[in-house]
């Protein structure tokens, strides 16, 4: 990003103001980027895009954590639920009567055509019992972003709604502690995306649920592989783009996941995390080609699937934060 070192009137009305109250007004305020009609897969695709066999996983998981109660209704959480895709997906997997109660968490407007059996809400539930999904949600969250100056002293940047950047005031207080404990900037020029925001927004929502299971899937890193200069980047029509928050575009960066995770959360790859809930990538037999050449087909266009969701640098390098409730 082009750095400004000009003082504030340099360039007329344009505000300053640190990433994190800039890609809140771009995303979420009047006009935002996540508000619009078409939402965020009008722009990117993620796993639940890529394949129905994302939802179908999440559903055996979501049966999982039932089977775990012993019996009874359990909730689906859909976190950051986007139109309401991951959801849809999850209840057609489902077997017929299973007993859930299924709640879709999104600040833009509920979409036209969901199920009347989905609840929209605006924030989650409190005090229900099942299974709260975040795919892709936390790297939305919007985070501070700090740089060390030519003396090693990490600096907050301010940035302009066309982009340009300044360092401003020294990080201080809380944020200054959770870079030195989480990601300690000692080179001039190194970034990092301040994860305090992320943390606090992950414990709230893990702590709407009464018992059962937490999961953020997400981009990720942890402290022995930190991105040396951050991760900020925009996403606009399916291209990776220079992240401007004027409203045009995604803003996103990846996640400290090690700094989110609870006391009684583990951190997978998803290409594990699939595998143990029977996405394969594995090819059919060839000779069903000859047997049965219709289920030959699905079959491979299942693995197909299942191979995209699962490889090594693309999808399947996401993290998942997996955290039990009321263990």
């Amino acid at each position: 990003m082009n750095h400004e070192v000009r003082d504030d009137t340099a360039r007329g009305s344009q505000p300053w103001s640190g990433w994190r109250a800039a890609t809140e007004r771009a995303l979420y305020g009047p006009g935002g980027f996540y508000l619009r009609p078409e939402g965020p897969a009008g722009h990117f695709r993620t796993s639940v895009h890529a394949s129905p066999l994302f939802a179908h996983a999440v559903a055996r998981l979501l049966q999982e954590v039932a089977e775990e109660f012993g019996g009874g209704e359990v909730a689906f959480v859909d976190m950051g639920a986007g139109r309401g895709e991951l959801v849809t997906g999850v209840l057609a997997a489902l077997p017929a009567g299973f007993p859930v109660r299924a709640y879709a968490v999104e600040r833009a407007a509920r979409p036209p055509g969901l199920d009347g059996q989905v609840t929209w809400l605006a924030d989650p539930p409190a005090g229900v019992r099942g299974l709260l999904f975040a795919n892709e949600w936390l790297d939305n969250v919007p985070a501070d972003v700090a740089e060390a100056d030519a003396d090693g002293v990490p600096r907050e940047v301010l940035v302009r709604p066309d982009g340009t950047e300044r360092l401003g005031a020294p990080v201080s207080g809380e944020d200054a502690r959770w870079l030195e404990r989480w990601w300690p900037l000692r080179e001039p020029g190194e970034r990092a995306e301040i994860g305090r925001t992320r943390d606090a927004a992950w414990a709230g929502v893990v702590s709407t649920l009464s018992a059962g299971l937490a999961v953020a899937v997400d981009y990720g890193h942890v402290a022995s592989a930190r991105p040396r200069y951050g991760s900020l980047t925009g996403f606009r029509a399916g291209r990776e783009v220079a992240p401007v928050p004027d409203g045009t575009c995604d803003i996103t960066s990846h996640v400290a996941l090690d700094a989110c995770a609870g006391p009684h959360a583990d951190l997978v790859p998803q290409r594990e995390a699939l595998a143990a809930l029977g996405v394969s990538g594995a090819r059919p037999p060839l000779s069903l080609a000859t047997t049965d050449p219709a289920s030959y087909v699905r079959a491979l266009a299942r693995a197909g699937e299942a191979a995209e969701l699962t490889a090594r640098g693309g999808l399947g390098d996401f993290l998942w934060l997996r955290e039990r409730v009321g263990v």
